[in-house]
């Protein structure tokens, strides 16, 4: 995909890992909608990138993406704005192992919703032109984690529903390529949160142990994960795709033994 003149739509774009996609996006001549929850963050973000890019290119949009009502209206003022929509990253997401109901809303539901809302706009079905969607998981999403079991269960979901509504999109002839990226440890503000007994509750007992294993398995930057990003959306071959990046390994692809047979539709 030529991403000149491609419009795009990145959650959780104020810092860390959507900050690195935003400014991926626009570096390759994109428009970009930051969606963010934190307005004093994403004030400063896209007052950043307008020094270094046309501020026409970028809008950022004060959003909550566990509102039903406020991504709605997010995905529409996108589109209002620029005229049409062919990338959406649904990257928003949180660790609260305290409040498990809101970790379940940000990671999974507002990931399912968004890639929905991506659907009604870019699908085929809908009179769209298609486009690629690229939902962020975690290496949680493919291996237990007794730190964290909400956020695996997650993260597990993730996986298994892009895997089911890529097959989806490929039968039905949606036009959008639907993938995710498992990445390990990365260097954003989300790993902190393993340091709070208020977020992570009776599981701040491994807080030691989850160091450990951060100091033995490495710390990604978010760089490497815009590189598994723009693999994603150049490989017009990529669908259903779950993409693991590890300090160790680097960008690389979960195989799985057995495809069961999927229903045709004629």
């Amino acid at each position: 995909m030529d991403l000149t003149g491609k419009v795009g739509l990145v959650t959780g774009a104020a810092q860390g890992i959507g900050r690195a996609f935003t400014e991926a996006l626009l570096r390759h001549g994109a428009k970009v909608a930051l969606v963010d929850l934190n307005k004093s963050i994403g004030d400063a973000c896209k007052k950043a990138l307008d020094e270094e890019f046309d501020a026409a290119r970028s809008l950022f949009i004060a959003c909550d993406v566990g509102s039903e009502e406020e991504l709605k209206c997010a995905f529409k003022k996108t589109v209002d704005l620029f005229g049409s929509l062919d990338i959406v990253c649904n990257n928003a997401g949180i660790n609260n192992e305290n409040n498990w109901e809101k970790t379940i809303n940000i990671n999974l539901t507002s990931v399912i919703r968004g890639t929905y809302l991506a659907l009604e706009y870019m699908s085929r079905e809908n009179g769209g032109k298609g486009g690629v969607i690229v939902n962020m998981a975690s290496l949680s999403g493919l291996f237990p984690s007794a730190h964290g079991p909400v956020y695996t269960a997650t993260k597990h979901g993730v996986v298994g529903f892009t895997r089911s509504i890529a097959a989806t999109s490929k039968i039905l002839d949606y036009g959008v390529r639907i993938n995710t990226i498992c990445p390990a440890f990365v260097a954003t503000p989300l790993l902190d949160s393993v340091n709070s007994e208020q977020i992570m509750g009776k599981y701040y007992v491994f807080k030691d142990a989850v160091q450990k294993l951060i100091e033995h398995y490495g710390i990604l930057e978010p760089s490497l994960i815009v590189q598994g990003l723009m693999k994603i959306l150049q490989d017009e071959e990529l669908n259903g795709a779950v993409m693991k990046i590890t300090k160790s390994k680097g960008i690389h692809f979960e195989l799985y033994e057995t495809t069961l047979k999927q229903p045709e539709v004629k």
